[in-house]
């Protein structure tokens, strides 16, 4: 295992009608503004009764900027962070799943960065963005409440921001974007669509593999980790297909989610994220959604990087999948191993191809320009994952039958 340092501030409040505690966790003097997405907190009650909570104690002011995209859109965040200079705002409430959250820390982390105008700069704000925020030294307090479970952005300091009119689509983290709290009440996800719940089982099963899926340091504790948040997600996504209203499993869901990516699993171990960052290219691309972007590239990088990843494939296919036949070679437990996990995905009607999202080989040389664009030319574990392993992965990906 090697050396590291493991810090989260992050308090969690689990549990069916846990959004009153609001009226304590957020400052009784605080200026709010609660931020959400396309109107799904106003129509199913959430964002009411996060107000009905803010306004049980206390005198403070509250302000909404609602519209945050499925995949943050930089400018629209900026007119947030123009609100919250706008109203001296001095806490943040993202109300939704992992975009919203995302979009909430970015602009916790940019507010301040203003023209003589009062408003933010853009040039500022992209320069950040492009160094990944690193070097910001303040930001505007932040809690959530998580109506979708998927990215984990509720217990960590990183995020991803779309800038369309870039084509870039960029992840980021700065300690200062902790949340200080979120709440976590599993009955606000039985309004979700099927879709948006299977894509939250997919994120988060991806999250642990990018994490685990690489070479072995001898990690017991982060491997045993790793492999049960893999199976309960097998399990459960397949029962949540199923029974949508099985309360428990959404639970367990709710919370797997979050443990896959608070960053527990993934400390004194090597870590790859070679399918994040080809699949953020996807999204801006072709604003495919983010978890489905995930489960096109993630067989091929398994298939394409089984050299470097053999002593973990092996052990994935033996401790998550129960492969164990002993007539089988290792090249054919790996493969039987991957074509589990398409299998897996599919049952969740999750694409596992670009021809599954009707793509094909001419979609590989734009994503291949954006990647060396961002700079995102020495990728996975190693760093040694260059443009074309990129590209021979994106073949691979061309067609699950050629896979």
């Amino acid at each position: 295992m090697n050396n590291f340092q493991y810090y989260n501030p992050v308090r969690i409040v689990f549990g069916e009608d846990q959004i009153k505690q609001l009226s304590d966790l957020v400052p009784t003097d605080a200026r709010v503004l609660i931020t959400y997405g396309g109107g799904s907190a106003q129509r199913t009650g959430t964002l009411d009764e996060v107000k009905d909570a803010l306004s049980a104690n206390g005198n403070r002011e509250v302000f909404e900027f609602g519209g945050i995209e499925p995949n943050p859109e930089f400018v629209t965040l900026l007119k947030a962070a123009d609100m919250v200079n706008e109203h001296n705002i001095d806490f943040l409430l993202a109300v939704g799943g992992g975009s919203v959250i995302d979009g909430s820390k970015f602009v916790a982390l940019v507010a301040s960065m203003t023209e003589e105008d009062g408003t933010v700069s853009r040039e500022q704000a992209w320069d950040a963005l492009t160094s990944y925020c690193k070097n910001i030294d303040s930001a505007v307090d932040l809690g959530a409440v998580l109506t979708i479970p998927a990215t984990g952005s509720e217990m960590n300091s990183g995020g991803v921001v779309n800038y369309s009119e870039r084509q870039a689509k960029l992840p980021f983290g700065n300690p200062l974007a902790f949340p200080k709290f979120s709440i976590l009440d599993p009955t606000k996800t039985l309004t979700l669509p099927e879709r948006q719940v299977m894509n939250g089982v997919a994120d988060a099963f991806v999250h642990v593999m990018e994490q685990y899926l690489t070479y072995p340091v001898n990690a017991k504790v982060q491997d045993a980790f790793a492999e049960s948040l893999l199976k309960i997600l097998i399990e459960e996504g397949l029962v949540v297909k199923n029974n949508p209203k099985n309360m428990e499993t959404r639970k367990n869901i709710m919370w797997t989610a979050t443990m896959a990516l608070n960053g527990l699993i993934g400390s004194g171990v090597p870590q790859d994220w070679t399918t994040h960052m080809i699949g953020h290219e996807l999204t801006s691309l072709h604003a495919i959604d983010h978890a489905r972007t995930l489960t096109i590239v993630l067989p091929s990088v398994m298939r394409e990087l089984k050299d470097n990843k053999k002593d973990k494939l092996l052990q994935y296919a033996r401790n998550v999948w129960n492969i164990t036949d002993t007539d089988l070679d290792d090249d054919a437990i790996i493969e039987t191993a991957i074509a589990y996990t398409e299998n897996f995905f599919r049952e969740l009607g999750l694409p596992v191809s670009l021809d599954d999202v009707e793509l094909d080989a001419s979609a590989i040389d734009p994503i291949i320009k954006q990647l060396d664009a961002h700079k995102m030319v020495k990728l996975g574990e190693y760093g040694t994952n260059g443009l074309e392993v990129s590209r021979r992965i994106l073949q691979r990906a061309v067609s699950s039958k050629a896979s």
